[in-house]
């Protein structure tokens, strides 16, 4: 069974950095897209960033490009998201979530993902 689980998140000032992991388990890792995604209270959960299982395409979020970078180590079946020059509006729950195909045009929507994990919360406040 697919299982995905988010560590890394916790409280930060802005400027900041932190390093957020998406560990995955219970299924074949390197097939898959994984989504980092947030949700801030009162908002409805955004794209932040993707990143394909072959050749490492990515996309990001026009909020968080150039301060964000996500990549992946198929043999630890993980997936960061590394969070520089971090903002107030930053802050949200990350969640991660898995896809089967890589479809650059959508796989920042959320509804195009079935499998997710629980989350984790990232603050930024000084």
């Amino acid at each position: 069974q697919l299982h995905l689980v988010e560590s890394g998140g916790g409280l930060v000032q802005p400027g900041g950095s932190l390093r957020l992991s998406c560990a995955a388990s219970g299924f074949a890792f390197d097939y898959y897209t994984i989504g980092w995604f947030r949700q801030a209270p009162g908002k409805e959960r955004e794209g932040v960033s993707c990143i394909s299982s072959s050749d490492g395409s990515t996309n990001y979020a026009d909020s968080v490009k150039g301060r964000f970078t996500i990549s992946r180590d198929n043999a630890k079946n993980t997936v960061y998201l590394q969070m520089n020059s971090l903002k107030p509006e930053d802050t949200a729950v990350y969640y991660c979530a898995a896809r089967r195909t890589f479809i650059q045009a959508i796989c920042l929507i959320p509804g195009s993902f079935p499998s997710w994990g629980q989350g984790t919360q990232v603050t930024v406040s000084s």
